[in-house]
């Protein structure tokens, strides 16, 4: 019975405490609110900004790659139309086609690379898997071109 009346005291006591908050008391609590808050907004700025330098240097890098892939393209096609003067008249006519309908498919690439503006990190994400397929397709074909296929020779 002791326990019971003790234990209902200690309620009673604390229960007493926390209900009668002081006007002083109120005040400080609304302060570390406002504390807490900035100190929240502060880190979510700091993230931000991080996440925004990231994403800044992956767009660098990787333009600087695709401007790299593209001057490889645009090597690999010169050298394709060196390559063409060994073939027949008919497959020349038809691999110069090819070749210019690639190297016009990579100054596009080229032009749109250079004309993409920040606009987020998610549409960053569509725009590079989008130009890596038709960045690859273009290799591919070049390279699929450039493949020697002796019995069309001179």
């Amino acid at each position: 019975m002791k326990k019971t009346t003790l234990l209902l005291a200690a309620a009673a006591l604390t229960f007493g405490t926390i209900s009668c908050n002081s006007p002083e008391q109120k005040k400080e609590n609304a302060e570390q609110k406002v504390e807490n808050a900035q100190e929240n907004l502060s880190d979510a700025n700091r993230q931000l900004d991080s996440a925004n330098v990231e994403y800044t240097a992956d767009m660098e890098k990787y333009r600087k790659e695709t401007a790299d892939r593209i001057a490889e393209n645009d090597k690999n096609i010169v050298e394709l139309r060196k390559e063409n003067e060994h073939y027949k008249k008919d497959l020349k006519a038809e691999r110069e086609k090819r070749l210019t309908e690639l190297e016009q498919k990579n100054t596009e690439l080229k032009m749109k690379m250079e004309s993409y503006k920040a606009d987020g990190k998610d549409k960053w994400q569509n725009f590079k898997a989008e130009f890596n397929h038709d960045m690859d397709g273009v290799g591919d074909a070049l390279r699929n071109l450039g493949k020697d296929n002796v019995k069309d020779k001179k």
